[in-house]
Order: C-alpha cells, then sequence, then structure tokens
C-alpha cells in the first residue's frame, strides 16, 4: 500500500492538556480514509498535526506523496506543507470573510471559478457578495470550493457537511469519488460513517486521543 502521509507516536499538547497520545497513522495513497469519533476524540488534532497547524510536542509527520519514499516534514509549517499539496477545510470559518465570494473562488486559481460554480451553482448570485455577510451553509460551500477546486492531491476535511442539507452532502461525496478515482487523496473527520455515495476505503475510529480500531469497508 503506497502512503501519501503518515504520523508517528504523533502526541499533540494545548497547555496542559493532551490531545494526541502517540498516534501512528498512516493515510494510503489515492484512497478515501475516515477519523470517527465523537467531539473530543481527536479527530480534529490529527487533522491539524498533518496539515501543520497543530505542532507535535513528540512524534513525526512522514511526507511521501504517493512515491514510496519518506520525507520528514515535522517542522515545515502550515504554508510549506500546503505547497507540497496538503489542504485543509477546518470545522470552523474556512473563508476569508472580508473577501467577495468570487475573490474566494479566484484566490488560488481564476480557473476554479467555473468548477466551483458546477458544484455549487447555488453561489452565482452571491459572488459579488462579502464572504462573511453568507449564511453558515453558504460560506460552507465557498469553503468547500476552495478545497476541491484547488491544486492539493492530500484534501483534509474536518465534518464537511456541517449547515449543508443532505442533497449538497451527497453532491459533495459524489464529487470526493470522482477526485479519489482521479488519484487524490481524501481524509475525512466525522462522528459516524458518511452515507452513500461516499464509500471510504479505510476508517480509523478515534476514542480520547488515541486510535481505538482500524479497519477495511
Amino acid at each position: 500500500m503506497a502512503l501519501e502521509v503518515e504520523l508517528r507516536a504523533a502526541r499533540v499538547r494545548y497547555g496542559p492538556l493532551e490531545a494526541l497520545h502517540g498516534v501512528d497513522l498512516p493515510i494510503a495513497a489515492g484512497a478515501m480514509t475516515v477519523l470517527l469519533g465523537r467531539n473530543g476524540s481527536g479527530r480534529t488534532s490529527t487533522l491539524h498535526a498533518l496539515a501543520g497547524v497543530a505542532p507535535l510536542a513528540s512524534g513525526s509527520v512522514r511526507w511521501y506523496g504517493g512515491s514510496g519514499r519518506a520525507r520528514d516534514i515535522t517542522a515545515m509549517d502550515t504554508f510549506r506543507r500546503s505547497r507540497l499539496g496538503i489542504a485543509l477545510l477546518p470545522a470552523e470559518q474556512g473563508v476569508f470573510p472580508s473577501l467577495t465570494v468570487a475573490e474566494n473562488l479566484t484566490l488560488l486559481s481564476g480557473a476554479g471559478l467555473p468548477a466551483a460554480l458546477a458544484l455549487f451553482p447555488e453561489l452565482e448570485p452571491l459572488l459579488s457578495r462579502t464572504a462573511g455577510t453568507l449564511s453558515g451553509g453558504e460560506q460552507r460551500m465557498v469553503a468547500l470550493s476552495r478545497v476541491l477546486t484547488g491544486p492539493g492531491r492530500l484534501l483534509l476535511l474536518d465534518e464537511l457537511g456541517l449547515g449543508l442539507a443532505e442533497e449538497v452532502v451527497a453532491r459533495v461525496h459524489t464529487a470526493l469519488m470522482a477526485l479519489v478515482a482521479a488519484g487524490r487523496t481524501v481524509v475525512l473527520a466525522e462522528q459516524s460513517l458518511p452515507a452513500a455515495p461516499a464509500a471510504p476505503d479505510l476508517v480509523f475510529e478515534l476514542r480520547r486521543g488515541a486510535v481505538a480500531a482500524a479497519y477495511e469497508t
């Protein structure tokens, strides 16, 4: 199994609180992986450790990029990891609130705008509005558009369906499956297994900052 990225004995601390307790987590390249767990299980901290948002107290992050050769990126900041192709959709605000919707969608590439509107036609009448004035669900679509239409090869998505209707979530899952089929790697952090059409390849169940179970679906 070719790997995209891997956590080895990763520990994340926020002050005196340790959120991850020596987590080993291999993420397969070109596959959809689900990090399953309740709030406080360590799902978000795991994504943040992979993206460089949360520095490790100990352990390491190893980047493979599907090449078979490991590169230690533990000390690499978020910006440099994004240059490798790591894209994070946080559970909290994922837009630039002072920019318009159109500016948010063209920030990485003007070519992303048509693809974003094809996925979320609901955004077309909102292009001239500042993103901070949108509803939570509308902001989520803007944030998802930036990740799904961007160049990232490893997509880290934290509870992607927050504020979205079931029909929209199903549309996003279809888009994710197409990206995986094209060779991208997707990691979803969820409280429950995603419904069809999403079909995860691997599931890691987290409890209290540790991997409690791992299985293929």
